[in-house]
């Protein structure tokens, strides 16, 4: 079979789920698609080009139109939720993302959706782009140590751990970190990307500050 671009592309997501990040070689990849490494390179220059490809791959759907009737922090909250879920479809995904720096056309449309959205709402076209990196950088940096997590094996998780730094003590504090490292990763993500939404919801040219209070006009 002739090896085209895709097939390379879906062969190392596939190798990525089976060895990880640090597993995936060119070499390794050229075993598992039967071919010889050299023929990768009529494709890929690099591995870095590789990795570009697969973020890009990764991100497919995520800049899908969104629902219309939906408010712009509601929208945001379910880009969001989509980018989050495209990450966690393969081992490593948040690494591969946030390790490149490629405008590949499925990157571009999830991100210029996100400032699409924004722009919509009234913000200039600078603060929103500002905004939607932030917004997205939180979502790598959570999604990175929520894979990481979920790789720990049995037994040593967040909650032993803490406990063997001396901080699994009775003091409000220490409780309160070990309630949060024992909550779900995927709630903990969603109750994070609701707080950061509201934040940039206080910097919106038109906030409404409160159900009595009468709107006003902040600079974003």
């Amino acid at each position: 079979m002739l090896l085209r671009r895709p097939n390379v592309v879906t062969g190392a997501l596939d190798l990525l789920d089976a060895e990880g990040l640090d597993g995936l070689t060119m070499r390794r990849l050229g075993v598992a698609l039967d071919v010889q490494a050299g023929a990768l390179y009529r494709h890929f220059p690099n591995k870095d080009a590789l990795l570009d490809a697969m973020a890009d791959q990764l991100l497919e759907g995520v800049g899908a139109p969104l629902p219309s009737d939906l408010s712009w922090p509601d929208q945001l909250e379910l880009l969001g939720e989509r980018l989050h879920t495209a990450l966690l479809s393969r081992r490593d995904g948040a690494r591969v993302v946030s390790g490149t720096f490629a405008p590949g056309p499925h990157t571009m449309a999830a991100s210029r959706r996100a400032a699409q959205v924004l722009t919509e709402a009234g913000f200039p076209p600078n603060r929103a782009w500002e905004h939607t990196f932030a917004v997205f950088y939180f979502i790598l940096g959570h999604t990175i140590e929520e894979q990481a997590q979920s790789r720990m094996p049995t037994g040593d998780n967040w909650t032993a751990r803490l406990a063997a730094a001396g901080l699994d003590t009775d003091d409000p504090l220490a409780m309160g970190l070990k309630t949060l490292a024992a909550t779900n990763p995927s709630e903990r993500f969603s109750n994070g990307l609701r707080v950061f939404l509201a934040g940039i919801q206080q910097h919106a040219p038109e906030a409404v500050v409160g159900p009595n209070e009468a709107a006003t006009t902040r600079d974003s």
